[in-house]
């Protein structure tokens, strides 16, 4: 049995030949089919290492493209925080400056809020008592029905400017030049419109008011409304003079209520800011009991009558 082969190896030295055991041979082979396997298994190795880095790199680009997409979804949402929290601030600063604009309208009308009455609330009981107000001050006279130069004469007992005579004034009387715009001071009826005899009050415009209150403008130049005519708070209803008994150029300017004479001051002064002083002043008038009638009564739109030297300026063009 051979158990021997033979090696040939041929190079420029020539020929030589070596005789190797079966057993050798054997351990070459098994020598190169393990490489041969080794190789493959690496090969295989390699390949799947680098599809697994391809994947792995593949993943690595997705999650940065998510982690970009969310850095940049992060940052929209801290810029939007950012202008929220700016909007917050500003409407908190707004929020606070009309809460300091309602208080001063409350000092004006006499509320006093409860702590724990919201904003919304204070509001709305604000805005009821705002309209009450301007619903009474469009019914009952108030303010000048001239543009204010001074008092003459005021409310009560006096010598008569003519007659010499003690006499009681049932009005003011205000600085007035001929032809001086007069307006109404609330809404009303004209009841009177004219001459005026017995009074002495010459040219004579009586308007007839709501709740009982007359008033009356004495010594008129020049009459433009007519009795039956409805005029608003605002109206231009004469211009100025010295008719009737009257010592020089002026407006008589009186209010009566339930036909009985009250002090006009008090009423020519009247305002949103002095509002609940006449109260106080005129206690001749049952004002809670009027009131108390008045409180669900309101003008929708109160007229915003303008300065009376704006009035006048207009009655001149």
């Amino acid at each position: 049995m051979n158990n021997h082969f033979t090696l040939t190896i041929n190079d420029d030295n020539g020929v030589r030949q070596f005789k190797l055991h079966q057993i050798i041979k054997k351990s070459i082979l098994y020598i190169l089919l393990f490489g041969g396997a080794v190789t493959l298994i690496a090969v295989g190795t390699i390949l799947y290492l680098n599809h697994a880095v391809d994947a792995i790199d593949k993943k690595r680009q997705t999650m940065q493209r998510a982690y970009m997409l969310q850095k940049e979804k992060t940052q929209q949402l801290d810029d939007s925080i950012k202008q929220a929290n700016l909007s917050l601030e500003e409407k908190k600063i707004k929020l606070d400056e009309v809460s300091k604009t309602l208080s001063e309208i409350e000092t004006l009308i006499g509320l006093a809020p409860q702590e724990e009455m919201t904003l919304e609330q204070r509001a709305d009981i604000t805005k009821l008592n705002s309209e009450h107000m301007a619903t009474l001050m469009q019914f009952i006279p108030s303010g000048f029905p001239i543009e204010n130069s001074g008092i003459t004469s005021g409310f009560g007992y006096r010598v008569h400017p003519t007659l010499n005579t003690r006499e009681f004034h049932g009005g003011v009387d205000l600085r007035a030049n001929i032809d001086t715009p007069v307006h109404a001071t609330a809404d009303g009826i004209v009841e009177w419109s004219g001459f005026h005899q017995k009074s002495g009050y010459g040219n004579l415009i009586i308007l007839q008011h709501n709740y009982g209150f007359r008033s009356y403008f004495g010594h008129l130049n020049k009459i433009v409304v007519e009795s039956g005519k409805f005029v608003k708070k605002g109206d231009l209803i004469a211009y100025s003079g010295n008719t009737g008994m009257s010592s020089g150029p002026h407006l008589h300017y009186e209010i009566r209520f339930v036909q009985r004479a009250v002090d006009s001051l008090g009423f020519l002064e009247w305002n949103v800011k002095n509002y609940k002083e006449i109260f106080k002043k005129e206690k001749q008038i049952p004002w809670q009991s009027l009131i108390n009638a008045t409180a669900h009564i309101k003008v929708p739109k109160p007229t915003q009558a303008p300065q009376l030297s704006q009035l006048a300026l207009q009655s001149q063009e």
